[in-house]
């Protein structure tokens, strides 16, 4: 690995300490070196808050040498007044003398960074640990091509791939995955913006769909019940914000209803929290939710459990038809992770 490629990945450590913190924006790390050396460094701390390139400036103490130094980040500066300045003018400004920039910003109104950098006399690099800096971001790169949260379906299956009995007693559901699992899933869940299910899932298993065995925010609950069967008691409505799609509007203190004119349709409900700047969901609803995705293609991640449990008969399990990117232990369950490309 070269100089450039262990200063930008410096510059993703410092990204990912926004994590959580500045969606719908992306996590930015800069690196300023001079003389082979950081002088200073930066990174986005909080939605609204300075960019990480300015504050990699600001940190330097000896801005004199700001003209003879080259700034590393993850993502093309910005080039439009937006919450705060564009960074492309502070660069500029500064006289810094060098660019690199590991991944082009895919944000309209943001991006042409590069141009306007070379225009002004700044050497610019693009290209450095590319497919690493893109991967970071897949969420906000998800959401600005495809005008639609990333998405990631997650189920928990036995050995004998089912993920529920036949005839399931209500409000007692059926524990596969072990408690090393649910931490990470609750982790999860503090990593995305919102989290999804179906009314039969709330129904069912009345889930408070929480983070509560991780110390992370509660991401917003999307529930899809057209005809309004859940009840206002149920755990869905009790903590947080609960967005109900169904065939009513109105809205009752932290519960929004939200009227589908054609009934339940999966892309005006990814085009509602679209609008809405919900970059990531979750997805946790039960196989007819999971098989609306699937069978649209319109899903990003799967991340499945399988326990060493067997049921020998009930409700089985989706089928993804990917190629396995990953598989690890989780206390006495596997956990693959599949990718559609």
């Amino acid at each position: 690995m070269n100089f450039k490629e262990k200063i930008m990945l410096r510059c993703l450590e410092l990204a990912r300490k926004g994590k959580q913190k500045v969606t719908p924006n992306p996590m930015v790390g800069s690196v300023i070196v001079f003389d082979g050396k950081i002088i200073g460094e930066g990174y986005h701390k909080k939605y609204k808050g300075k960019h990480a390139e300015i504050n990699a400036i600001e940190s330097v103490q000896d801005k004199s040498l700001l003209k003879k130094s080259t700034l590393y980040v993850n993502l093309e500066p910005c080039n439009h007044f937006g919450n705060t300045p564009p960074c492309t003018q502070a660069i500029i400004l500064n006289k810094i003398k060098k660019v690199v920039i590991g991944s082009l910003d895919p944000n309209k109104k943001a991006r042409g960074g590069m141009s306007v950098m070379k225009e002004n006399g700044v050497d610019v690099e693009f290209g450095i640990l590319n497919d690493k800096c893109k991967y970071l971001n897949r969420r906000f790169y998800t959401y600005q091509l495809k005008k639609r949260p990333y998405i990631i379906l997650k189920w928990a299956q036995t050995l004998d791939g089912f993920i529920a009995l036949n005839n399931p007693l209500q409000n007692d559901p059926l524990q596969i995955s072990c408690r090393e699992s649910k931490k990470i899933l609750h982790q999860w869940r503090a990593e995305e913006d919102a989290i999804l299910i179906g009314k039969k899932t709330a129904l069912l298993d009345n889930p408070r769909l929480t983070t509560r065995y991780y110390n992370g925010k509660n991401p917003v609950k999307v529930l899809l019940d057209n005809n309004l069967e859940v009840q206002r008691e149920n755990n869905i409505f009790k903590i947080g914000k609960t967005l109900v799609f169904n065939k009513i509007q109105s809205s009752k203190g932290q519960i929004e209803y939200i009227k589908l004119n054609s009934g339940y349709n999966l892309d005006d409900v990814l085009s509602y929290l679209y609008k809405k700047n919900i970059l990531s969901i979750i997805v946790e609803g039960g196989r007819n939710v999971l098989d609306s995705f699937i069978s649209k293609k319109t899903w990003d991640e799967a991340r499945i459990f399988t326990s060493n449990k067997k049921l020998k008969s009930g409700l089985q399990a989706p089928i993804i038809n990917k190629k396995q990117k990953c598989s690890k232990l989780i206390g006495i369950d596997t956990l693959k992770i599949y990718f559609n490309k």
